[in-house]
């Protein structure tokens, strides 16, 4: 029977202990369709929402990349790992009267002076490219790796709990759940670490999960089960796909467009909007479909980012991996 090539932004809730990547590999064979990519990394210790772009729709990834996001996470104070996790080698570890000498009042004052606009070096075991690799590449290869610190805003870094307890070697530990909201390029794992050299004590994450990004959030998520090469087409993943139109309306303000307007921006000219200037808007047909990012200058779109409409495939099989 005729098969539509699937197309549009699927929110997942991707679990622990798996990669991004795998996340994608999952999607592209739920949905027999190579054309899949992600906005944001999560780390496979990470949980959370992974913003995956579906067909021709990956093309709007690119404006998702630098929302802003929010996290809720576990800071375990105490000790110091290689990769500011739990993942890491432990490293040092403080005196157990050192731990017991902070209170609640000095965690909060050490979560304060990191909340707000700050300067950040990210954790060593991150992707930032050094000479062209990945620094997590150096690292494990045994190469020292010192990253520039960045500009970074934490809009809220509020405490949710905070629980002292004994680590597995019976050395005294404090745990703090956080939540944080904050820019992109911001890691959670340096705020981790950062609080605990201010502390004297050493801090690494131990629970990470990404709330939200930008207007997207993991309670609108699903989770994409593992699946073999050859499986059916999952139409459960397939109905939870927003449209292009939906998720670029939740990014975006939108300019309607009639059969022919949107058809001429399709071609390339720019036509007249009513919008006003400014931009970038969602540029969307009255039959709901998006026909491309704008921005408006004199009163006229001009095309960011055209999305082109698709020609159904004659079979799913013949989009199968």
């Amino acid at each position: 029977m005729p098969f539509s090539p699937p197309t549009g932004v699927l929110l997942v809730d991707k679990p622990g202990g798996i990669t991004s990547h795998d996340v994608v590999a999952r999607v592209r064979r739920a949905l027999h369709e190579r054309r899949v990519g992600h906005a944001g990394t999560l780390d496979p210790m990470a949980t959370g929402l992974l913003v995956v772009g579906v067909g021709p729709a990956t093309k709007l990834l690119h404006y998702f990349v630098g929302l802003d996001k929010e996290y809720t996470a576990t800071i375990r104070l105490g000790a110091s790992t290689t990769t500011d996790d739990a993942e890491g080698e432990t490293v040092a570890r403080a005196d157990a009267t050192a731990v017991a000498a902070i209170d609640d009042a000095g965690i909060l004052a050490g979560i304060a002076a990191l909340t707000g606009e700050i300067s950040q070096r990210p954790s060593s075991v991150s992707a930032i490219k050094v000479d062209g690799r990945r620094a997590y590449d150096l690292v494990r290869s045994g190469e020292a790796v010192e990253l520039p610190s960045r500009a970074v805003t934490i809009a809220a870094f509020d405490v949710l709990g905070i629980r002292r307890s004994t680590g597995p070697d019976g050395a005294p530990v404090i745990d703090v759940d956080v939540r944080v909201e904050c820019s992109s390029g911001t890691y959670i794992r340096a705020l981790a670490r950062d609080l605990g050299d201010d502390l004297g004590v050493g801090g690494f994450l131990t629970v990470l999960r990404r709330e939200r990004v930008g207007p997207f959030s993991v309670r609108d998520a699903t989770v994409v089960e593992s699946r073999e090469k050859d499986a059916p087409f999952d139409e459960a993943v397939a109905a939870r796909l927003l449209t292009p139109a939906e998720a670029a309306a939740m990014r975006y303000p939108t300019v309607p467009l009639g059969p022919a307007e949107a058809r001429d921006l399709s071609d390339g000219k720019r036509i007249p909007v009513p919008s006003g200037d400014g931009g970038p808007f969602a540029a969307v047909t009255t039959d709901g479909r998006l026909v491309g990012i704008i921005e408006v200058t004199g009163g006229r779109a001009r095309v960011l980012m055209n999305l082109p409409v698709e020609q159904p495939a004659s079979t799913a099989e013949e989009e199968a991996p």
